[in-house]
């Protein structure tokens, strides 16, 4: 997964997947509760809908991760269904050296060959039968040498399930170099990535012998292939023709066999084995240990071959000489000038070299400007004018500071005050403002004059209403009613049964409740 897309920017896009499930699901809550206070059918509808936008506007917001995880999907749904406990035949080597065709031979899969490189940008699965046992072989994209950290994602697809997968592995090797690449990058490339190999049996495959003989090759490359791949005995060298499938049937149950075998010699090696051990029983002969036979012709080859040189580890190195061991990583740099290996390796940054903005003299100069700032503190350039103040200056700052703060609040007061609302005012003071005068009380003034008094004490002219307000006349107002309701007849309109509406035509249908009852026709009511 990490290999095809990133795995933070997938986390993070499932991440706010999650969080706008969460935010739909409280905005689902809220009109729920709201909805229980609708009024009418149509404010209802109105929520429901208010609803339904801000679920639709969180969902948009997330289409860029939508798009991203269905992009994802797709592409997941279309690998190979891979299974990492059968028994699995691993195909690798260099782009068109023939990986393809020998999948195509030996399983029913029909994998595109064609003769340019890189054809296979993902792995493929084929399956075949044998000693009647399923086995699966896949087919890799090809491998370039270079470093890790320079290979692009279809050969990070092949360096994974070589490091993974418990198979058998298959080096296809192209002896004519038809390819594009010659048999010595081959052999390197396979020494690079041998550590992925690591209690894996591994399978040679010389291809395409039907344009050149294993026989034909040069004294050179024939050496290069024993001192590469005749190292351990692990590595079967098998030459076949995917062309004329000569070889191809030979490889095939050549790898199988070796899986078969390193399957057995591992469950041995395990602890679950010593139950089924203790019950067998193995027959020794009765003259004692019979020492192995080894034929005569077998030890005079033995003795001709010279013993290769064991090049000596850093860690006998370091065994040996103790504590007088330096660990030198240089030494066995490949350089056209031995004498460069110790040179300084310059830090470039940004494609400029760092030494070039080097000041040598950088010390020099930081000595010189501390004493440039010690000689003007002496001097007393950075005092500061608060040490010539005198007490007395000092205490009027702190008063003024108090005065300062004391301002500050009562100006904050006056606002506050200034924000509430007015005292009610009295009757003496209207009857003042409107010219009436007092009395101790109106029963003993006329009672025409106590009806004046106490018109004009009511005299209050009351506010009108919301619905008039701002309008000259009744002419006005009653214009405005009229449009009131005319504007009212398009939303009276949506408030009606739609289509999201509950509705039943009929109670009784008349195919269902008329006409007499045949046989076999009462369940149907």
């Amino acid at each position: 997964m990490n290999i095809l897309y990133d795995k933070d920017h997938y986390k993070l896009a499932l991440g706010q997947i999650n969080m706008a499930k969460h935010l739909i699901s409280n905005v689902s809550k809220d009109y729920v509760r709201l909805l229980k206070y609708g009024d009418s059918l149509y404010r209802c509808k109105q929520l429901k809908r208010a609803a339904l936008g801000r679920m639709m506007t969180i969902i948009k917001r997330q289409n860029s991760s939508l798009l991203y995880l269905e992009q994802v999907r797709q592409h997941l749904g279309r690998l190979p269904s891979i299974d990492p406990n059968t028994r699995t035949l691993l195909l690798f080597g260099f782009p068109n050296v023939g990986k393809s065709s020998f999948v195509n031979s030996v399983t029913r899969a029909n994998v595109e060959v064609q003769p340019y490189a890189f054809t296979t940008k993902s792995l493929y699965v084929g399956h075949t039968d044998y000693q009647y046992l399923r086995w699966q072989v896949i087919d890799t994209p090809g491998i370039l040498d270079k470093p890790l950290e320079d290979r692009n994602t279809i050969e990070m697809q092949a360096i994974t399930a070589l490091a993974h997968l418990r198979a058998c592995v298959i080096c296809v090797l192209d002896i004519t170099e038809q390819c594009g690449y010659s048999l010595k990058q081959q052999c390197e490339l396979f020494n690079n990535i041998k550590p992925l190999f690591a209690n894996k049996p591994i399978i040679i495959a010389l291809n395409k012998i039907d344009t050149k003989r294993p026989e034909d090759l040069s004294a050179e490359e024939k050496a290069m292939l024993e001192e590469t791949f005749k190292k351990d005995d692990n590595h079967l060298i098998i030459p076949m023709s995917t062309f004329t499938k000569e070889g191809v049937s030979e490889v095939q149950n050549t790898a199988c066999d070796a899986l078969l075998a390193h399957r057995i010699e591992q469950k041995m090696s395990g602890n679950k084995v010593d139950n089924i051990v203790n019950r067998l029983h193995v027959a020794q002969p009765k003259d004692g240990t019979r020492a192995p036979h080894i034929p005569e012709a077998v030890l005079a080859k033995r003795a001709g071959i010279k013993p290769a040189e064991v090049r000596k580890l850093e860690r006998e190195m370091e065994l040996e000489l103790g504590d007088d061991y330096i660990l030198d990583l240089k030494k066995h740099y490949d350089l056209p000038n031995p004498d460069d290996k110790y040179d300084d390796i310059p830090e470039i940054w940004e494609g400029h070299n760092i030494a070039d903005f080097v000041d040598p003299d950088i010390l020099k100069k930081l000595e010189d400007l501390e004493k440039e700032e010690a000689m003007l503190e002496e001097a007393g350039v950075y005092a500061s004018e608060e040490e010539d103040l005198t007490e007395e200056q000092m205490e009027i700052r702190e008063k003024a500071g108090l005065i300062r703060k004391e301002k500050a609040v009562i100006r904050h007061k006056h606002r506050l005050n200034k924000h509430r609302n007015r005292t009610p005012v009295s009757d003496r003071v209207i009857m003042k403002k409107q010219g009436i005068k007092r009395a101790r009380s109106l029963s003993r003034v006329d009672p025409e004059t106590a009806m004046e008094i106490d018109a004009k004490m009511q005299t209050k002219k009351s506010k009108p209403g919301r619905d008039i307000s701002g309008l000259r006349d009744a002419k006005q107002v009653k214009e405005v009613k009229r449009l009131k309701k005319r504007s009212q007849i398009k939303m009276n309109q949506f408030g009606r049964a739609g289509e999201a509406d509950r509705h039943i035509s009929a109670k009784l249908p008349k195919h269902l409740f008329s006409g007499k009852r045949g046989a076999g026709k009462t369940e149907r009511r």
